[in-house]
């Protein structure tokens, strides 16, 4: 013990005359680090202008290896592509929340920052992960490059990543009424739910396949695919579904949606999902 105590106070004393030695030198005039600021692009500032200033929401597409998977085959979004892909983000969640549930409602609520991901993400069961929220601060959106504001249909899947990760969101602001909705198909959860069909799930009274994965995802999964779909295209769903039962279920599980968007948030679904309808008609036509 006392030979490490020496050596530590030799190591010590070195370092105190290594540091007078270098004090007797010349000053350094010069830093070795880079502290220039660097130049934002004019994609950079529409950003700070449509994102960052009116909502706090920092968007990230220049790449990070620090906020994705690197065990998958990611990579960073078209620069082209960004800014596209940010319009319809924009006009249909940003814009429809603003006027339904108020200019502040999501300057409170909102993820923090987003992250764009150009290429698939792609899972060992075969599955496709479209978006992930982490811990309601960040949403990262993966398949920016195949964004094409001129398909309505592409539009609405893109769309429907934020509308339903923020759902999760607002669920850890204040929560949905689970108890009520565990009781409508309390036999339908699965962890392998990939292994059937929308159209199999909905004849088990879900609104689509990811929806009976657990409780969480199926109330997600109800608001957002009305959110995307207007009031025509969401009835054309529940005609489809022979199921009488199973239609009683989905439209069941929609009035917990919309009581609970009601009594959280005093906003009434029916509207956003019209205004919803109307920014995404305006962006596609």
């Amino acid at each position: 013990m006392k030979k490490f105590k020496l050596y530590k106070n030799v190591l010590v004393l070195s370092s105190v005359l290594f540091l007078g030695a270098c004090a007797s030198d010349e000053p350094l005039t010069e830093s070795i680090l880079d502290t220039t600021v660097p130049v934002k692009s004019s994609l950079d500032n529409w950003i700070d202008t449509n994102f960052l200033t009116p909502y706090n929401i920092n968007v990230q597409y220049k790449w990070d290896q620090n906020v994705v998977d690197n065990n998958r085959y990611l990579f960073p979004p078209t620069q082209t592509k960004v800014q596209p892909a940010l319009e319809i983000v924009q006009k249909i969640w940003l814009q429809s929340y603003s006027t339904i549930g108020g200019a502040d409602f999501v300057k409170k609520i909102a993820p923090r920052e987003f992250v764009l991901v150009g290429g698939v993400n792609l899972n060992t069961t075969g599955t496709i992960t479209l978006g992930l929220a982490d811990a309601g601060q960040r949403i990262t959106l993966f398949e920016t490059d195949k964004v094409n504001k001129t398909d309505r249909e592409n539009v609405k899947r893109f769309i429907k990543t934020i509308q339903h990760e923020y759902i999760h969101i607002l669920n850890q602001t204040k929560p949905f009424d689970e108890k009520t909705l565990a009781k409508i198909t309390p036999t339908g959860y699965t962890s392998n739910w990939y292994a059937t069909s929308t159209a199999v799930a909905n004849e088990e009274g879900f609104i689509s396949d990811y929806a009976r994965s657990n409780i969480n995802e199926d109330f997600a999964e109800m608001a957002a695919t009305m959110l995307i779909n207007s009031k025509a295209e969401y009835q054309a769903i529940l005609d489809g579904i022979e199921d009488e039962e199973a239609v009683a279920n989905i439209k069941a599980k929609e009035a917990v949606v919309v009581k609970y968007f009601k009594d959280a948030f005093n906003m009434d679904f029916y509207k956003l999902r019209d205004e919803a309808e109307k920014n995404t008609n305006e962006l596609t036509k």
